[in-house]
């Protein structure tokens, strides 16, 4: 069964930075791509940035440089550091299979963007 679980979100000031982690299980994870998604307050699931196998990245325009994506094969875990942050960032964050986010998703992590 595949399990996806998140931790690291939180609340912070604009600018600031947090770490995103996501534990795998379950799967093979060194063969999946893997991505980052969100949920707004009252919008839809939006897609972050994902990456390959490999260790390629992908990201939705408005995170290009704030955010990086990255994984550990080894420890089966997926990472997202966001820098940089805007209240406009604030939503649940999942982490999920597939490189578009359209796969297994986790319980989802809350970051908060406030002043």
């Amino acid at each position: 069964e595949v399990q996806l679980v998140e931790s690291g979100g939180g609340l912070v000031q604009p600018g600031g930075s947090l770490r995103l982690s996501c534990a795998a299980s379950g799967f093979t994870f060194a063969l999946r791509a893997m991505s980052w998604v969100r949920q707004a307050p009252g919008k839809g699931l939006e897609w972050v940035s994902g990456i390959s196998y490999d260790s390629r990245p992908y990201y939705r325009e408005s995170v290009k440089g704030r955010f990086t994506i990255s994984r550990d094969n080894a420890k089966s875990t997926l990472y997202l550091q966001l820098n940089s942050l805007q209240t406009e960032d604030t939503a649940m964050y999942y982490c999920a299979t597939g490189v578009k986010g359209d796969g297994t998703r986790g319980q989802g992590t809350q970051v908060t963007v406030s002043s």
